[in-house]
Order: structure tokens, then C-alpha cells, then sequence
């Protein structure tokens, strides 16, 4: 679809991949609101994005795993600009650790963001993509079909969210609403504490995962890569 002026939702947009999502949108001309659960961050990449050129993005603080939180940035984002086209579910944590050191709420903290904070990212966009005829990306992971040790919360949450998404898409075909999951490998990011620096070149950069969301936006409908994976060309030791 032509996306020019289209307009986005990206959870957890203020850095990593879903910043990357927003910087290859912006130079398509998307609206964009990104959520943060830090105003400070959102309203701070927001700026920045802007710089870019278009001043057509919004920061906002929510918290995906509150549905309430959600529903009140999608509302925000109708008020400012009457229709949703795009959800990006990208809001996400990883806290690894062998289960017989996993505590309750690590664990709960991480189902709650990764896959119940798509839940609710979900519900809360669903009747204006249904009006728009839209598109919802979520960003899955590897960690979604191959698991590892040390990965129980994590694998368990990527695992859910690749089946949720497959689900839904399923489920909302019937509306004209495209659906997909991205599963990268390895990304440049600051995730799990990590600071991006010269030695993740041969990783996924984010604006390789930007250009992925561009080109599924752009393909042409009747066409759907329900579940892509990604992966770094050559890591280290291939």
C-alpha cells in the first residue's frame, strides 16, 4: 500500500529497533507516535525524529503492559489525527537467567511486556485498523522458534508472541487487516543493558529492520510474508 501520510503506531520508540522502525517511516512521510514508558525518552526521541524533517511525531508515555495505558495513547493518537493505519508492537525486555534462579516477577515482567503488552497493544488499536483496513507488525524474535538455556521467560514469551501473531492473523484477515511477525537474530541495540558500539557491525542494524517494515507496508495487499525471519549474513565464527 502507498503509506505516504499514513499514520503509526510504535511501542517502545524511543530507542533500539522500534527508533529504527520510526526513522525509515518518517522518510516515507508516516505520522508517528512512539510510547515510552518514560515521557523524557519519548518526548526526547520525538525531537530528535522531527529533526529528521516533517515534525509528524508524537511522544507519549504508556505502558503496554496496562491495557488502560494503551487504550489512552491510541486515543490520544485519534484526537491529533482521526485514523490508525500502522501498529508496530515492538515494546519489549529480556531477563535471562537458568530457571532455578528466575524469580516471580522477572518472570511475570517478562510475559506481562512481551506478549500481554501486545495483547493489550492490540485490543486497544483494533477497531480503527479495522476502519483503516491496516496493518499490524509485531517484533517477535529467533528466541520465538529456537530456544536456549537460560531463556525460559524469554523463549516462553517470544515462542507465545510468534503464535499469537500467526493467530490474529488468521483471525483478521476477514477485515482487510494485514498482519505480520518479525523475527530477527542478533540487532544493534541497547537491549539487555547492551551499549551499541564498533564491534556489532556484523549484526542487524536497526535501519535494516526500518527497511524490512517499509517494504511489508509497501508490498502490494494481496501479498503477505506472515512471518519473517532475520538473521545477521555472517556472525562471528560462521
Amino acid at each position: 500500500m502507498a503509506i505516504e501520510m499514513k499514520t503509526a503506531l510504535i511501542t517502545g520508540g524511543s530507542k533500539g529497533i522500534g527508533y529504527g522502525i520510526a526513522e525509515a517511516l518518517i522518510k516515507k512521510s508516516v505520522k508517528i507516535m512512539i510510547t515510552s514508558r518514560s515521557l523524557g525518552a519519548a518526548q526526547e526521541a520525538a525531537d530528535r525524529l522531527n529533526k529528521l524533517g516533517g515534525a509528524n511525531v508524537i511522544g507519549v508515555q504508556a505502558d503496554v503492559r496496562d491495557k488502560n495505558s494503551m487504550e489512552n495513547a491510541v486515543k490520544q493518537l485519534i484526537d491529533k489525527w482521526g485514523q490508525l493505519d500502522i501498529l508496530v508492537a515492538n515494546a519489549g525486555i529480556g531477563i535471562f537467567g537458568s530457571i532455578d534462579t528466575l524469580t516471580h516477577e522477572q518472570w511475570n515482567e517478562t510475559i506481562d511486556t512481551n506478549l500481554t503488552g501486545v495483547f493489550n497493544s492490540v485490543k486497544a488499536s483494533l477497531e480503527h485498523l479495522k476502519k483503516s483496513k491496516g496493518y499490524i507488525i509485531t517484533i517477535s524474535s529467533l528466541a520465538g522458534t529456537n530456544f536456549f538455556a537460560g531463556g525460559s521467560a524469554y523463549n516462553a514469551s517470544k515462542f507465545g508472541l510468534t503464535g499469537f501473531t500467526q493467530a490474529i492473523m488468521l483471525d483478521l484477515r476477514k477485515y482487510g487487516i494485514k498482519v505480520s511477525t518479525i523475527m530477527p537474530g542478533s540487532v544493534a541495540t541497547y537491549f539487555n543493558d547492551h551499549t551499541p558500539n564498533s564491534a556489532d557491525d556484523w549484526k542487524i542494524q536497526i535501519e535494516d529492520i526500518g527497511q524490512l517494515v517499509v517494504n511489508l507496508l509497501e508490498m502490494d495487499p494481496r501479498a503477505l510474508p506472515s512471518k519473517v525471519e532475520i538473521r545477521p549474513s555472517v556472525p562471528p565464527g560462521a
